[in-house]
Parts: structure tokens; sequence; C-alpha cells
């Protein structure tokens, strides 16, 4: 199986952290170029394009329906995600891997996790849907995870956010909620708490700047 993707990608020094930026439904992966400089400056930016079309609409792995996942490829689009997130740390080395995915980007972020917690060393879930109970994953244990979401989103609903979220801490990972009262938009706070949570304790400094 081919772990490439079409991607965006932007240089930083070497050693700088790596942050992978995963779009969701009907994006690409010019998306989230933008939050990530303003997120992590000087980091070593890479955007995947998701393979899959769904009408036209690019994603990372097929559905049936809303909220109706494809198991079968969803497992296909896990394996090739995170070798593809191993042969970038292979290439490019980094002090740190941090992940960002939103909507359908979070899903299979979320799914990498629970296969191979240890592709990444910290990860942002905004506004995930995972609509079937993960098996349990011990080595998530200590892993880095925060989760953003609206508590009025209509596709992915903040009970299921929160059952997420607790299916990662029992997992022993270090796992936590920012809320907005809004629905499946990306607001201020989630970015301001997303910011945070990926520069806390990276080794390479970076000059702090408010999305």
């Amino acid at each position: 199986m081919s772990a490439s993707y079409d991607f965006a990608e932007v240089a930083a020094a070497r050693g700088a952290p790596l942050l992978l930026l995963l779009h969701g439904t009907g994006g690409n992966e010019n998306d989230l170029i933008g939050l990530g400089r303003q997120l992590v400056p000087g980091a070593h930016l890479i955007a995947p394009r998701g393979d899959v079309s769904e009408g036209g609409s690019l994603r990372f792995f097929r559905r049936t329906g809303e909220g109706v996942y494809d198991m079968v490829d969803l497992a296909r689009a896990t394996d090739k995600l995170g070798a593809f997130i191993a042969a970038q740390t292979d290439r490019l080395k980094p002090s740190a891997v941090a992940a960002l995915g939103y909507s359908n980007g979070a899903n299979i972020l979320a799914s990498v996790l629970f296969g191979a917690p240890r592709a990444v060393d910290r990860a942002v879930l905004m506004h995930p849907l995972i609509p079937f109970d993960p098996a349990p994953q011990p080595g998530l244990e200590g892993k880095q995870v925060l989760l953003t979401a609206g508590r009025r989103d209509p596709i992915a609903p903040a009970a299921l956010t929160e059952r997420l979220a607790a299916y990662f801490a029992a997992q022993g990972a270090e796992a936590s909620v920012s809320w907005h009262e809004g629905g499946h938009e990306i607001r201020r706070e989630e970015l301001v708490a997303a910011q945070r949570f990926l520069t806390q304790d990276l080794s390479t400094s970076f000059t702090m700047e408010q999305p």
C-alpha cells in the first residue's frame, strides 16, 4: 500500500517541530496552512490532501451515510496516514511531532491514535465524530490530546465528544476538552486553546502570536 499523499508543505529550520494539518470534508491541503502558521510559528508544516472523493468533496476515508463510516476503508486510511506520518518524521527528524485535524481530519487522526499512538506526541481533534467504541489502547497512556467542540454541533454531538474524551482519559491519556457554545464552526476560543496546547513545553522556542 502506498503511503503517499499530495500535500502542502512549509519548510522550517532543521530540527523544528513538525505540525501535521488534516482538513475536513470538502477541504484540501491548503485550508489549514495559514492556521498552522498562526498556531505554531516556526514549525515545519505538512498538510496532506484527502485521497477519497465524496461527490467531489475530498475526505480521508469513505462513509456510507452521514455519521456511518466504511470501517474497512477507515482501516485502510488509518494505516496509510500512520505510515505517511512515520515517513515524514523519518525524513525531517523533528524535535517533536504534533497533529491537528478538523472534522473528517480529526476523525482520521483519532483513528491513528487508536491504532498507533506513538505516531504523534500531541494531537488536537477539532470537532471529531467517533460513532463507535474504540478498542482499549494502553499506548495512549500519557499521550496529550486536546478536543475542541461546539455544544450545539449538529454534526458532532456533544455527547459523543464527551464519550471520546472519557475514552482517552480511561486509557491514561492527558485529555482535555475546549468547548464553545456554537456548532461545527471553528471559533476563536478553541484556536487560543489549541495554540496554548501545541506550544506548551516544546523544545524549540517560538514567538507567540494570537490567532
